[in-house]
């Protein structure tokens, strides 16, 4: 049996998690989550915890035994504690700044990039060269972390570009000096 999906999650007290058939919704301080899971993969609540069982122990079973627990496990998280991912700005003159809902990124190109703050996450600039992306769904975050450092992903000469926190960009050697 799976490790991973044989492991119960643990529903904080703060947290109301209704499970309808397939669909498993969460609800919690931070927000409210909902998701549909598979017909094989059997969830149930019992003393305050989620319990996770699949039907067979067909291979394709048991790899969506462990994912079913895993995204149920970040769904309680989301919801109690929230995800955080952070961006860091790299390179002369380059900025982020909130206007409204809106992130106006200035990375070298000719014009501001603006991208819209979705619903569910929150876009935050500490510093004009730090965003902060927060919500309750892990997936949306990382999401949108990475629409937003495709605007301009670092580059390997001067390491200039949008990164995340702790990244480390692999510096490649410019030109050799003509003899």
């Amino acid at each position: 049996m799976s490790r991973i999906g044989r492991k119960p999650i643990p529903v904080p007290g703060s947290v109301t998690v209704t499970i309808d058939g397939t669909t498993v919704r969460v609800k919690g301080p931070k927000g409210e989550l909902g998701r549909t899971f598979r017909p094989e993969i059997g969830i149930e609540l019992r003393d305050g915890e989620i319990l996770v069982t699949r039907s067979s122990d067909e291979k394709r079973d048991r790899a969506f035994h462990g994912l079913t627990r895993a995204l149920l496990a970040n769904m309680v998280t989301g919801v109690t504690e929230g995800y955080r991912k952070t961006l860091e700005i790299v390179g002369v003159g380059y900025r982020a700044e909130k206007k409204g809902k809106d992130l106006v990124l200035a990375v070298g190109y000719s014009h501001p990039v603006m991208y819209a703050e979705p619903v569910g996450i929150q876009i935050a600039t500490p510093s004009p060269t730090m965003v902060e992306i927060t919500g309750a769904d892990k997936q949306q975050v990382g999401q949108v972390a990475a629409e937003i450092r495709k605007f301009r992903p670092p580059e390997p000469y001067k390491g200039k570009g949008i990164r995340y926190q702790g990244e480390q960009v692999r510096r490649k050697a410019g030109k050799a000096g003509a003899k």
